[in-house]
């Protein structure tokens, strides 16, 4: 996987210009594309398509590329969003809150969302006990957390797979 060094977070767009967003469609599309090709398909040496992919990892444009793994493929096939809405006192450690959730196995993904609640969260687990478990025991036991709804997966379509 190719991450970008730690910096502040980025607000904003970042300027990039067509041989950018052609680069940035095919990684979307195929992050496993050879530079060769990549360059091929941009137009441009593969010597500046490489100088030019690094430099949207550097920049914060490109945030990784990474292997889509197929929970199900590791026995846990039922995946489910879960809202998750913190008591008002604990939402000064929002940040801390949302890394504790990222630690946890079941975990996929971790958005902090505007609206009525404060995070939605992805999981993945193997059955309906383990589901029901982790909402009431990793998360309705925690202090900080006010309530949860869940909502069950039953199937997850990816735009630009291929």
């Amino acid at each position: 996987m190719i991450e970008r060094p730690a910096t502040p977070a980025r607000r904003g767009a970042v300027p990039i210009d067509d041989i950018d967003r052609v680069l940035l469609d095919h990684l979307a599309r195929d992050g496993r594309m050879t530079n060769n090709a990549l360059a091929a398909a941009a137009g441009i040496a593969p010597s500046t398509c490489l100088g030019r992919v690094r430099a949207l990892v550097e920049r914060g444009v490109i945030r990784g590329i990474h292997a889509d793994i197929d929970p199900a493929a590791l026995g846990r096939g039922l995946q489910a969003m879960i809202a998750v809405r913190l008591h008002g006192n604990s939402r000064g450690h929002l940040a801390e809150f949302g890394r504790e959730l990222a630690a946890l196995p079941e975990v996929l993904d971790v958005y902090l969302i505007a609206g009525a609640d404060d995070f939605l969260i992805q999981v993945a687990t193997s059955n309906t006990d383990e589901l029901r478990d982790f909402v009431l025991t990793r998360l309705n036991e925690r202090t900080a957390v006010a309530s949860t709804e869940t909502i069950l997966i039953f199937e997850h379509i990816r735009p630009n797979a291929s």
